[in-house]
């Protein structure tokens, strides 16, 4: 079955990259296929650390890769996930290159921004990882530590590439890892650590970690490959948050209101979002965020309350969310159980940054992957 033509969804609308490889690493599946098939079936990735303790002298919860040890340190854990999703989204441009062998990608890698337990010199340390591990493969390579949305300003970035560059193939990766024993103890120090304490504090998160990458091209690219259409971005938008978390201001969710907007204007007029994917882990202030957020845009909404946020399998996945929650929106579409064609994905950073975006997802009853 040719994709292009048996899904009119892919003509219908704007000139949005297609996103035609995925690949994921999370403690609940090392792929993209099983990890959303774990989330989908509500399979939970938490467990007691291997030595980490709370304040009250009980395990911390957490969700680690359940193949490390909890002794590995966090440059790895990162650097080697990321090549391993990397890879994995470069599947099928390798089955359509054939003989021929795989054309060179720009790279944008999203990481986490500062805190305790990163190395300062993070982003040098994952970039000469990746350098080395793809010699031949990465024709130019950017890497930022912008945290949960910086993987949506990466998509942004590679999407302006692309309409640039229609013949180029970009790569969007992103990772993060919690499993620091110095970011443990900042996250529970900072009340940020779920069911932690004598509280047993009940409005935090369970630290996780992930990789995800994106393996997107123009339309005409995909075709002229034959690379199969797991999904295409109709709209993206970015917006700033002043009134940041863990601070006494009062947040009422403009930040993320700008972002929704700037992706809901990809969306054609007389149709609805059917989907919503985010990175809601938890914490009151991330669900009234969105509720402000979803309240300014309610008429675009099938149901704002029928979101996945799969921070409850896969604990908060940090900088790597935004990608791989694109990844849960388009498998999702071509496995079949996606309300409708139109999913919304969004993400926060503590560091002010918001990002949303419109994907266009397959709807087709032939599934992939299967």
């Amino acid at each position: 079955m040719n994709p292009w033509t048996a899904s009119s969804i892919w003509s219908e609308h704007g000139d949005g990259p297609v996103v035609a490889g995925l690949g994921a690493v999370t403690p609940v599946g090392r792929s993209a296929w099983a990890a959303a098939a774990a989330v989908r079936a509500g399979v939970s990735g938490f467990a007691a650390h291997g030595f980490m303790v709370d304040a009250a002298g009980k395990p911390m919860c957490v969700a680690a890769f359940p193949w490390l040890s909890a002794a590995q340190e966090i440059a790895s854990r990162i650097g080697d996930g990321l090549v391993a999703a990397i890879r994995e989204s470069l599947l099928p441009l390798q089955a359509a290159a054939g003989e021929g062998g795989v054309p060179a990608f720009s790279l944008l890698v999203n990481l986490p921004s500062h805190r305790p337990g990163l190395p300062d010199d993070l982003c040098d340390i994952v970039r000469e990882h990746l350098m080395r591990e793809f010699p031949q493969g990465i024709e130019r390579i950017g890497v930022a530590p912008l945290g949960h949305a910086g993987g949506m300003m990466a998509l942004r970035s590679a999407s302006e590439y692309l309409r640039a560059a229609p013949a180029a193939v970009c790569i969007v990766a992103c990772a993060d890892s919690y499993l620091d024993p110095d970011a443990l103890e900042w996250i529970e120090d900072t009340d940020q650590l779920h069911s932690a304490g004598e509280r047993n504090n009940p409005q935090g998160f369970v630290p996780g970690e992930g990789a995800g990458a994106m393996l997107l091209v123009s339309a005409d690219t995909a075709r002229r490959m034959g690379l199969q259409p797991l999904g295409r971005i109709e709209g993206q938008g970015l917006g700033r948050e002043d009134h940041l978390i863990r601070t006494d201001s009062v947040c009422i969710g403009e930040g993320l209101t700008a972002a929704m907007r700037g992706a809901l204007g990809g969306l054609p007029p007389d149709e609805r979002l059917t989907d919503v994917y985010c990175d809601l882990n938890g914490e009151p202030y991330r669900a009234d965020e969105f509720a402000f957020a979803a309240l300014r845009t309610r008429e675009r909404f099938v149901a704002a309350s029928d979101f996945v946020a799969p921070a409850d399998c896969w604990g908060d996945v940090g900088a790597a969310s935004a990608v791989l929650l694109v990844m849960l929106a388009c498998i999702a579409g071509l496995k079949g159980y996606a309300n409708g064609p139109n999913a919304l994905v969004w993400a926060s950073s503590v560091t002010g940054e918001r990002g949303a975006l419109v994907i266009r997802t397959s709807v087709l009853p032939a599934a992939v992957g299967d």
